[in-house]
């Protein structure tokens, strides 16, 4: 890897459940409290869990014109909407730009699986005239940055990886060391995810992986606290504009903060629960360390996969106080699932630009809805208010189904 191309972040878009656009998803970190709701999208009376982070007045004909938004599926809606947000953020004119040195990587768990389970039903109903000609090409993950690339004419690298709940921080580790290895000199990376349909959000239900509080939606999503009872599903996106940062000073671009450190590891224990001793996603997070060249003693802030279930929140405690020691303590740190559940394959680019947004701004969210703390999961919480707070370094941390961790470093600019 070229040691001299460093790679900042010029640009963010977002649409999540507390926000659209980037001072969306601020006003909403501000707000301090939950947009978990009960599901208007269909009905799940038949499921034990009833509860999600939905995207509220999310209209894609404000993002392309509506011929092109008719031909999408609401994921890939997600995806070129948050790349438009995100260009038009960094200052970027695509018509201007060389498209060979433009790439796009995105990450998500289910791409348009939703949409096909939709189109079954047309099937089963009208038979194979009543399915969108379209589906073939909706369904598959490669559909998010492929869209992407079609709209803005880019021609550089392009891929969608489809690694559960840690793909968006991944997609945005690729593009950062596309970036750094000169293979393009922007990159918009990130993840979406629209998973709410019956038989998407029922998978999860048979496993028991969500929260039941169905009488209490706004205090469902929990991380790190005693009364978590599951994960709560979300569906939104974010996308990140990286740019080789040589270039963004020379055109004076805005710049959030620099990402310096990737990390991915796998358990190789088990497709739904962490390894206990928690070695892998520590080793995850030396490696994003050992990248940037940082000590874990200069990490000022952590923000957490804390995904609210029994297992996954102790075991991420346990990993960082193996990487981190006595510091673990010292240092600010939040999960923030609580505000807008788990957007699966979008909550690490969700998670990433809040990191982003924290390094400029100067203020760390704090866990909503922790109210007493797991004796398992007792580092130092950001509490309630958040904290005032411009830590030099920054890490996010996303793990997902099937062992995999994936962790981003962050430096202030």
């Amino acid at each position: 890897m070229n040691a001299h191309r460093r790679v900042v972040i010029t640009g963010i878009g977002a649409i999540t459940p507390i926000g659209l656009g980037v001072e969306g998803l601020w006003d909403g970190l501000m707000r301090r409290e939950s947009a978990i709701r009960c599901i208007t999208r269909f009905d799940p009376s038949m499921f034990k869990s009833r509860i999600a982070g939905e995207v509220p007045d999310f209209s894609p004909a404000d993002h392309m014109e509506e011929r092109r938004a008719r031909r999408l599926d609401r994921f890939s809606q997600f995806s070129v909407a948050a790349s438009r947000m995100a260009l038009a953020d960094a200052g970027l004119d695509p018509a201007r730009e060389d498209p060979d040195r433009i790439g796009a990587t995105m990450g998500t768990a289910l791409g348009g699986v939703a949409y096909g389970e939709g189109q079954y039903r047309h099937f089963i109903s009208g038979g194979p005239r009543a399915v969108d000609p379209t589906l073939a090409l909706t369904v598959f993950a490669g559909a998010a940055s492929c869209n992407i690339a079609i709209e803005f004419g880019f021609t550089g690298p392009n891929s969608t990886n489809g690694m559960s709940c840690a793909s968006g921080a991944i997609a945005i580790g690729e593009g950062f060391r596309a970036i750094a290895r000169g293979e393009a000199d922007v990159m918009v990376a990130g993840g979406a995810e629209a998973p709410l349909a019956p038989l998407c959000f029922g998978a999860f239900s048979i496993i028991r992986a969500m929260s039941t509080r169905n009488d209490d939606p706004a205090h469902a999503s929990r991380p790190f606290d005693q009364g978590r009872d599951g994960f709560v599903m979300a569906e939104g996106a974010a996308v990140l504009v990286l740019e080789e940062r040589g270039r963004a000073v020379a055109r004076g671009a805005p710049m959030y903060a620099e990402v310096c450190g990737f990390g991915l590891t796998n358990d190789a224990y088990h497709m739904t629960a962490p390894r206990p001793d928690g070695s892998q996603a520590a080793r995850c997070m030396r490696n994003a360390l050992a990248e940037a060249r940082v000590a874990p003693h200069e990490i000022g802030y952590i923000n957490a996969h804390g995904s609210s279930t029994p297992l996954n929140d102790p075991t991420e405690t346990a990993s960082i106080k193996q990487v981190f020691g006595n510091h673990a303590y010292r240092l600010a740190f939040s999960g923030t699932k609580g505000y807008y559940g788990h957007a699966l394959g979008a909550s690490g680019a969700i998670e990433a630009a809040i990191c982003a947004l924290a390094s400029r701004r100067g203020w760390v969210p704090p866990t909503v809805n922790l109210h007493s703390p797991d004796p398992a999961c007792d580092l130092t919480h950001v509490a309630a208010d958040g904290l005032e707070l411009a830590p030099d370094y920054l890490l996010s941390n996303s793990f997902g189904f099937g062992g995999i961790n994936a962790a981003l470093l962050f430096r202030k600019v």
